[in-house]
Parts: C-alpha cells; structure tokens; sequence
C-alpha cells in the first residue's frame, strides 16, 4: 500500500495486492410456528468474527477472521426473561448437528435406533419436547466444522487449538447476545463430549474476560480431564475407570443373564473403585493369588476370556474391548455407542478402529441436516456441510504444556466465584467413548462444599453417547433440561 505521505502522482489508480477481500455476515430469516403453537424465528447463517491486528504496537484496526456457522431460534415476542441456551457438540471437529437434530431443536432425524435404524433417504419430523418451548436456541458450529471456515488467506490450523477455539466460541456468544440484546436474560451453555470442555472453558473465558455470568452448564456425554480417558504405559486410573461401562456393554449383549443392568453396574464400580484399582497399583508387586483372584472376577463382569485378560496383564484400551467382546460371534461393539455392532473387517485383528455406531448414524444426520438448512430454514451454501472432520487434527493443546488436558478447576473456580451456577449432567451406560465413572471420578474430585456438589444434578440413561437416539432417553433428557433452564 502507498505510503500516505508520498510525492508521487496520486491519481495514478494504484493496486492493492494485500487488501482483505471484504466479507460480511450472510444471515437469513424465516418464520415457523410449532405444533404446540409457539410461533419462532430462525436465523441462519455465517457471522463473521474480527479480530484487531497490531503491528509494532500500534493497532492496524479490526479483521475479519473467521466466518462461524451459526443457527438461532428465538420465540416471536420474547423478552429478556426468556432463557437462551448456546450448544455445540465436540470431537475435537464435530458440527453442533448431533444436538441441533438430534435432541434440542423442533426438528428431529427419523433416524431410528440400534436394532431398527431407517433406512435411506431417511428423513425429519416434529420434536414436540424441544427445548426451544421453554429456551431460545443458538446451534453453533467451530472453525472448520459445518459452514464454518477461516477468511481467505488466513489460517484454519490457529483455531484448532484449545485456547483458540475456546477464545472464539466465547466470542460468538458475546457478539451474539450484545447484538440481539440479550445480557440481561439467563444464559446456559450446553456441550456433549469434548464440547462439556469445551463448555466449562467458555463459561471461564466469558466471566474473566467479559464479566458475563451463565446460569448454568448442561454437560452431555462428560470429559473435564482427558487424563481420565487415555490409555498410555504408567497411568492405571483409566483402566479401572472403563470397567463399569465393560460390564454394562456386556450386560445390553447378554452376556449378564438373570441380573439387573443396575446391580451390574454398582458391582463392577465397587471393584474398580477397590480391589481394582488396588491391584493395578501393585503391579509386580501383586501376589499371585491375588492376581488370580483378579483375573477371576474381572473375567466375570467384563465377561472377556481369562486368557486375554492375562496376556493384557489386566490392561487393555478401549478398541481392543471393542473387538474382543463378541469376537466368538463375528462381531466388534461400537465406541460411541457400544449397543451397536457389525462385523469386523478382519476377525483376527486384536483391535478395531472402526466404529459401527457412528456408521451407523452418521448418513441419517447428514442427509437430514443438509435437507432441512436449505430446505426449511432457507439457507444455501454450496460448500460441504462438515458433520465430523478430520481436518482439525491435529488438535492443539499446547497451552497444557505436558500437563493434563484439564478444566475441572475452571468448573471448582466457576462453583465458587457465581454461586447461582448450576451443573446438568448426563451419562450413557454404554458410552464408549466418555465412560459414566470417568465423568463421575473427576466430580468426586473437585474442591467443592456440599452447598456446590447440591447444584451439580446427575442423570443416567441405558444408552450410548448420543443417548437421545433412545426415544425414552431423549423424553428424560428434554424433562430434566426444561426443568434446569426454567427454575
């Protein structure tokens, strides 16, 4: 760009190769009104966030970034009492359409469950339980999910980061709530899988930064500490973490005959939680009556061979259970949902990467959400709809720097610094992927007095991940999610 006290002839027209191509946010409206009667708005479309450049310190003014997919529902008439609930779905790389059509919007995918999946082209109906009958929606989709994409020229790997990513969802909702004037009214975050970390951090990042307190956060499908879930040599605490939903797993394939899923579980969590975890504490140190004695009733609940249990020496990752479970009947379980199976693609394989849940569900959500945003909510774009991208890997946590991926003490610190903050929190029995004890192990290890354990809620549902593909699970979930945004 021309230096602006230059000599030379200015109405020479000059170029400007490094000018920003200019964008701006592409939103769309429509009117709907539910079956209930609840007339509503949706606005669709791409808001583009900026952010100020400085350059040898001296600001060169505000550019855009990003351009984030977003997706609201707001009830016709509203006003600042309404509650209003921002969601967003995990992977790292997952698009918010598992929340979206799956439990919180007036829309639902005829998906079908385990054992009576639709078939294709599949389809949406009416949710008459929506959320949005009692809280106005915004379905939010990161960098690189969804629509969402990086402006031209500037980099998507930034925002695949936890910091990053954090900084920018938490940016969406401030934008969002300023613009539609919406500080006043009680906000919730609602997040499943790695989006619960993701919800805690935001929530930290919108009171330090921009003073903004939510109401509550909805955690579906749980992690706060990755330590608790990954499987690598010197940390034993996520073997015996997995151990209850092993035997719940095996007890939905029945392979637990005669007994209560219920009576399945409190066994296998008292075992993991005691003897266990006693035991893999010892290593070699375990005698071997009692490394008998353990291979014997770990045999018993997780109903895998003795034999195998021995050569694993009592540890083995998730992906080998996944193969090993109904290996004698031709078949691997799913992570995400491990109520779903499929055979595997080489029987002898001691492990399968391949997950038949997600298989399973991802051609219902994709036809179903790339259908209804044209279709119904009259928004077009002709890039891909990203459901769950690999693209975002990988994924940066180098703010950790060798230290756990962790946010319970954000969650300690939130507890205490708003006292009216309230927890939600729902698990899946056959959850692969984010195990009931896992969650439920770093809760019991907050700093928290009772008055704050008090406004953390827990509900339990026989199901996997995305325990709302169970028709009754999702009427639960929506219940208990009515009464948690209303109180």
């Amino acid at each position: 760009m021309a230096d602006k006290f230059a000599t030379e002839d200015t109405t020479t027209e000059k170029t400007e190769p490094d000018a920003v191509k200019e964008v701006s946010d592409d939103f769309v409206t429509r009117q709907h009104t539910a079956p209930s009667g609840l007339a509503y708005t949706t606005t669709t479309g791409r808001l583009v966030l900026r952010r100020e450049e400085i350059k040898d310190g001296k600001s060169e003014g505000f550019k855009p970034k990003a351009e984030i997919f977003v997706v609201a529902y707001t009830k016709d008439d509203g006003d600042q009492n309404r509650p209003v609930t921002f969601a967003f779905n995990g992977g790292p790389g997952s698009s918010s359409v598992w929340l979206h059509l799956g439990l919180l919007g007036p829309r639902l995918v005829n998906s079908g469950d385990v054992g009576s999946m639709t078939p294709p082209p599949f389809g949406l109906v009416d949710n008459p339980e929506s959320l949005l009958e009692h809280s106005d929606l915004v379905l939010i989709d990161p960098v690189s999910t969804g629509f969402s994409r990086v402006i031209e020229g500037e980099k998507p790997d930034e925002f695949h980061a936890f910091i990053e990513d954090r900084d920018l969802v938490a940016e969406v909702i401030r934008l969002w709530t300023t613009r539609n004037n919406r500080w006043l009214s009680p906000k919730y975050l609602v997040g499943e899988s790695y989006g619960t970390l993701r919800a805690v951090a935001v929530a930290g990042r919108l009171f330090d930064a921009y003073g903004m307190a939510v109401n509550g956060l909805g955690l579906i499908s749980t992690v706060l500490n990755m330590s608790t879930l990954r499987f690598f040599p010197g940390s034993d605490t996520p073997y015996a973490l997995h151990v209850p939903t092993y035997a719940a797993i095996a007890h939905y394939h029945g392979r637990h005959p005669g007994r209560e899923l219920a009576d399945v579980v409190r066994e296998a969590e008292e075992f993991a939680a005691r003897d266990f975890g006693y035991a893999l504490s010892q290593g070699a140190r375990l005698t071997e009556p009692e490394y008998d004695d353990v291979v014997t009733r770990l045999s018993a609940l997780t109903t895998l061979d003795e034999a195998f249990i021995r050569r694993t020496n009592l540890r083995w990752a998730y992906h080998e259970f996944a193969a090993e479970l109904l290996r004698a009947d031709g078949l691997v379980v799913g992570r995400i949902d491990g109520r779903f199976t499929s055979p595997p693609a080489n029987l002898q394989s001691s492990s399968s990467n391949d997950d038949p849940s997600m298989r399973a569900i991802t051609g219902p959500f994709a036809a179903a959400i790339n259908h209804y945003l044209r279709a119904e909510l009259g928004y077009e774009n002709d890039l891909p709809y990203e459901i769950l991208t690999a693209r975002v890997h990988p994924w940066s946590y180098r703010t950790f720097e060798g230290a756990p991926v962790d946010v319970s003490e954000v969650l300690e610190r939130l507890m205490v610094h708003n006292p009216a903050l309230r927890v939600h929190v729902d698990y899946g029995y056959q959850d692969g992927a984010t195990p009931h004890f896992a969650a439920e192990y770093v809760f019991a290890h907050m700093k928290l007095d009772e008055q704050a354990r008090a406004r953390i809620s827990h509900h339990y549902h026989e199901a996997g991940h995305m325990m709302y593909l169970k028709p009754e699970c999702r009427l639960a979930q929506l219940e208990a999610l009515k009464e948690f945004v209303t109180v």
